[in-house]
């Protein structure tokens, strides 16, 4: 049977590649010590009890119904509201579509506003799924290298010199996915007076943003001045700062334009978002939750403050200090030299932190995900390191590196 061009394009996603591998390596260890996985960028913490009685409860009281395309309006003005206390931001909640995970938003922001052959400008690094949407939307996504002097982030002066006739606009994340790091506040708003300048697109991911560590990024790009809030497309999620990932849900902030649009979309592809996750999630914002939720902010700054400081005495350097999200970006070149793997090669196989990922896994039993998804300027020089665990696997991590160094 002939397959699609357009899911011939579609690369493989090789962090599930690697995360098969660590698991048969466990398997086949199996009697030695376990492995630790510090290569998924999921929470270790579930949801808190609040969600899950609220889920109980939408069980028990039948309330399993397609709801609205657009999401529960009750969930989509405690989204408005938290983002009126958290960032001081005022969005209306007819703005806002509930959506099946961040994945899905990316999709339906992708879908209403990419034509076949329209560019879009990306930061490499970057989360490789993202680009995937505009390629399956039959765009070309556009990666321009961005190294550790401006925090692995495109800047306004990139945007306007590969700015061409075929650019509808740009897909930023801040923070980011693989490298923890945030657009400085003034370099966003350049960047977005640049886009709407050309009559483009700013569609940011900002799944990330709850787990902030920073006053001076942690603020969404929906209250960036002069009109520029309005304008920009957000993408979030209650996977990560609310701890929901296998719930799928997630949520976009639209121009009011958009909404029709995205509306359609969402109704002929998804009806709806999982009603359970929706009446759920509600609870997200009671008191007692959002207070937990900050312990657990606090607990991943924590592990963010004792691990990259530990990588970075044992020569796995971690060029920016993340400011958010749950990652460490570590050029892996040196351990490539002291453990004989060649720091670069033709072949990814070969040589970088794609085989020192194998290796790491088979000498320390500690999975990391290679840069090989991420980056395509530099494929082979940077290893992520997911610190979304426990801190005392994370100082068994340590341990495990500075004995097999």
């Amino acid at each position: 049977m002939r397959v699609s061009r357009r899911a011939e394009r579609i690369e493989p996603f090789y962090v599930m590649e690697l995360a098969k591998a660590a698991t048969r390596l466990a398997t086949e260890s199996a009697g030695q010590r376990p492995m630790i996985y510090l290569n998924i960028g999921e929470p270790d913490f579930t949801a808190p009890p609040l969600v899950q009685q609220a889920a109980e409860r939408a069980i028990r009281d039948g309330r399993s119904q397609y709801t609205q395309a657009l999401g529960l309006p009750a969930l989509r003005e405690a989204i408005a509201g938290w983002y009126g206390t958290h960032f001081g931001a005022t969005v209306d909640p007819a703005r806002i579509v509930v959506t099946a995970g961040a994945s899905a938003a990316l999709q339906l922001a992708c879908l209403a506003l990419i034509d076949a052959g329209d560019e879009i400008l990306m930061p490499d690094p970057s989360y490789p799924c993202n680009r995937q949407f505009v390629q399956a939307a039959e765009g070309t996504a556009r990666m321009i290298p961005c190294g550790p002097d401006q925090r692995f982030q495109l800047s306004a002066e990139q945007v306007r010199a590969h700015w061409g006739e075929r650019t509808r606009g740009v897909l930023l994340a801040s923070p980011s996915n693989p490298t923890g790091t945030s657009i400085a506040r003034d370099e966003l708003q350049r960047i977005a007076t640049t886009v709407r300048e050309r009559d483009g697109i700013t569609l940011i991911d900002e799944i990330y943003l709850g787990l902030s560590h920073d006053a001076a990024y942690g603020q969404t790009a929906l209250t960036l001045p002069d009109g520029l809030g309005d304008t920009v497309i957000s993408v979030n999620s209650f996977s990560k700062y609310f701890n929901m990932t296998g719930w799928r849900l997630g949520w976009l902030v639209l121009p009011p334009a958009l909404v029709p649009a995205v509306e359609r979309l969402a109704q002929n592809l998804f009806i709806c978002p999982s009603a359970i996750s929706q009446h759920a999630a509600l609870a997200c914002f009671e008191p007692d939750s959002l207070a937990e939720y900050e312990r657990r902010r606090a607990a991943f700054k924590a592990r963010r403050d004792y691990f990259i400081p530990q990588l970075n005495r044992l020569g796995l350097t971690v060029p920016v200090m993340p400011d958010g999200a749950f990652y460490a970006w570590a050029d892996a070149r040196a351990l490539c030299q002291r453990w004989g793997i060649p720091p670069e090669a033709s072949e990814p196989e070969a040589g970088g932190s794609w085989p020192l990922a194998f290796e790491l896994m088979r000498r320390c039993q500690l999975a990391a995900t290679p840069g090989r998804d991420f980056a395509q300027a530099e494929p082979g020089r940077y290893l992520r390191f997911s610190t979304a665990n426990s801190m005392e696997q994370l100082q068994e991590a340590v341990a495990r590196l500075e004995a097999a160094w």
